[in-house]
């Protein structure tokens, strides 16, 4: 015997309440198996559904494109603020600055090693000590760390700061559809459910087959078990 299947994705649940809301406009009034009141329901319900899982959709495609360019921003930041320690370091080796140096961006005088740089939090605390550091040492006077100077390395810390900034908005707005989306599905699938109760509750008195036929009219959606098959 077939069993009745709720829609379990975005497309399905759109079908059956199209289904539903054009066999309803069809109908007299008294011959319709399901409420006027979900008629009424389903049509003001319905282009606010598809309304939100489209912005949904449109949000989480922008946050994938953007993506791939948030990265090569976020990966050329952290190559410039990489080099400029490194070449630092290198200054120290040869003894053209003394390993004093390394504390004006917040590292131990005696630790020749690289911060880490692998999250974003990383970046961007590393970024403003080390740009702020070696402003304060050009303002004493001192000689720049050059190839990369610091102006060419704030240029991409900048770029990725911005980046940054756009990026958590756009995940912010994914996130809020999301949440939406989760919450009208919830309501679709309770309209559904209460429109095909209402379906099956006034064809209760056809024969199994012929009450199957004419609830499928209505986007019910029955499923056969294996082995069986529609008569």
């Amino acid at each position: 015997m077939p069993y009745r299947r709720l829609p379990n994705t975005d497309a399905a649940r759109t079908r059956a309440m199209k289904n539903a809301l054009e066999k309803g406009r069809e109908v007299p009034p008294f011959k319709m198996p399901f409420s006027q009141k979900n008629l009424v329901k389903l049509q003001g319900f319905l282009p606010q559904f598809e309304h939100t899982v489209s912005l949904q959709r449109q949000a989480m495609n922008s946050q994938t494109s953007k993506s791939a360019d948030y990265q090569e921003v976020a990966r050329k930041a952290r190559l410039y603020l990489s080099h400029f320690l490194r070449v630092m370091n290198m200054a120290i080796l040869r003894g053209e600055f003394p390993p004093a140096t390394r504390t004006y961006y917040g590292i131990p005088a005696d630790d020749p090693t690289v911060p880490s740089l692998t999250t974003d939090n990383e970046l961007i605390t590393w970024g403003k000590r080390i740009i702020d550091g070696e402003d304060f040492r050009k303002k004493k006077g001192l000689t720049p760390v050059t190839n990369p100077s610091i102006a060419v390395v704030k240029v991409w810390f900048d770029k990725f700061l911005d980046s940054h900034m756009f990026h958590q908005t756009l995940n912010k707005r994914t996130a809020e559809y999301a949440i939406r989306t989760s919450e009208i599905r919830k309501e679709a699938d309770n309209l559904i459910l209460d429109i095909w109760n209402e379906v099956e509750n006034s064809l209760k008195l056809l024969p199994e087959d012929k009450r199957r036929r004419e609830a499928e009219k209505y986007g019910l959606i029955y499923v056969f078990r294996k082995g069986e098959s529609a008569p």
